[in-house]
């Protein structure tokens, strides 16, 4: 048996077809299901509903999809060793690279990152559970999206789900802020075993889904930010120590930058040249297409999309054993590159996700996710308020998870405006007529 292709399950399914490979079965559960299709309603940075123009969680995660599954063509194309095939966790299929990429950001709850914060907080505090989008992720494509002949989620190939993965560790662990709920850590751990993954380590195809999102994150929320005109592109913004420093505590707070070894170079200046290359860029592009700043947009976030796909390839890590996808120049992993991705991606973070409007869109969504919460958290009072469906198959499974962590499920799947419909129905002084459909 094929072990990429192999399911936790494998229900029979009368509907399914026999002529349509088994990653092409999993291309259609992911994008027909509920799960997906909410993502149109959840934010990316700006408000889902701010405006047309503005990416959402879908269209973030239909870019991605699109950058990872070019990307791997090209690594099969130029990189020998991926024809061998030798180990499942060695081996690069576009369409794999593609599922996963639009599978992603499924676990992420309303109004973005602050609506994972809220919720992790509230359940730590009152619980002692964890909440995590790449572990909810699982929650739902393991067990609480529903398709045909299966009470097991979407049933989706080994190849996919461990392309998904990019964090492989029980988050229940001691001291882990990622990994996966240990209920799907059973399933996610039996896979890797049956492959011989080596501990620690995510699979080619996850660490090119995880490279592929941060280029789309340093490319295009930008894009999104100077449509905005929150990053004004002229040297008063640019040439600011304000945001200099900002950027570098962005970069010293997160805990992943270190293996980009920023010891090595001098921090700031880094900062302030890779900005102002940024500015130079764009003035010397705005001039090229005839000062028309929607065209100047959309050019330059073509080239850094082309920049930091050429450099994408695959080298061994001495580290662990294992192989990594990385930028790569002279055969030795591009350090510079990657920084100057970081570098685009905290201009992003400073900029928007700091602006004093945002937060005071954050703050709202705390409010509302936290009085949403108190709604629901108790269950004599919150299964009258709980749809049919959730409660059924909390009876069902009732032996296996909390009421609580049923009611994280149920407020993470909302989308923005979904929430504060629900919100308005339960605080709000008049709502709409109760015969509404949810």
């Amino acid at each position: 048996m094929n072990v990429r292709k192999m399911r936790l399950f494998d229900y029979e399914n009368i509907h399914s077809s026999e002529d349509r490979d088994e990653f092409e079965k999993d291309y259609a559960r992911l994008i027909q299901s509920p799960a997906f299709r909410r993502l149109q309603g959840k934010s990316q940075v700006f408000g889902a509903g701010s405006g047309d123009y503005y990416r959402t969680r879908l269209t973030h995660s239909l870019e991605v999809s699109q950058i990872a599954r070019e990307v791997a063509r090209k690594l099969c194309k130029t990189t020998p060793f991926l024809a061998k095939r030798e180990h499942p966790g060695l081996m690069m299929d576009p369409e794999v690279v593609e599922c996963a990429s639009l599978a992603h950001d499924l676990g992420h709850p309303p109004f973005g990152h602050k609506g994972e914060e809220v919720l992790n907080d509230i359940l730590l505090k009152e619980c002692g559970l964890k909440y995590e989008g790449n572990a909810q992720n699982f929650r739902i494509l393991m067990f609480l999206e529903k398709r045909a002949g299966s009470d097991s989620g979407l049933d989706l190939t080994a190849a996919v789900l461990l392309a998904i993965n990019k964090y492989p560790y029980n988050l229940e662990d001691p001291g882990r802020l990622k990994g996966v709920y240990g209920m799907e850590w059973e399933g996610i751990g039996s896979l890797r075993s049956a492959w011989g993954m080596p501990d620690g380590c995510a699979t080619l195809e996850a660490q090119l889904m995880d490279l592929c999102d941060d280029i789309a994150y340093s490319t295009h929320d930008i894009e999104d930010g100077i449509r905005a005109g929150k990053i004004q592109m002229n040297p008063s913004l640019f040439e600011d120590d304000r945001l200099v420093a900002g950027v570098m505590q962005e970069i010293i707070d997160d805990p992943g930058n270190a293996v980009m070894h920023w010891e090595q170079v001098d921090m700031k200046q880094m900062v302030k040249q890779a900005l102002h290359h940024y500015l130079q860029q764009w003035e010397s592009i705005y001039v090229e297409c005839g000062r028309e700043p929607s065209r100047t947009r959309r050019e330059m976030k073509a080239r850094w999309v082309r920049k930091f796909v050429s450099g994408v390839g695959i080298i061994d890590d001495p580290a662990t054993g294992w192989k990594r996808v990385t930028f790569i120049r002279d055969g030795v992993q591009d350090l510079e590159l990657l920084r100057t991705m970081e570098i685009l991606k905290k201009l992003a973070w400073v900029t928007l996700i700091k602006d004093f409007r945002v937060q005071r869109l954050h703050k709202r969504s705390e409010i509302m996710i936290t009085r949403l919460w108190d709604s629901f958290r108790t269950q004599e009072t919150g299964r009258l308020i709980i749809p049919p469906d959730w409660l059924e198959s909390y009876e069902r499974q009732r032996s296996r998870w909390p009421w609580e962590r049923m009611v994280a499920d149920y407020i993470a799947g909302m989308t923005d405006a979904y929430a504060e419909k629900v919100y308005a129905e339960f605080y709000a002084s008049r709502s709409g007529s109760i015969y509404e459909r949810d």
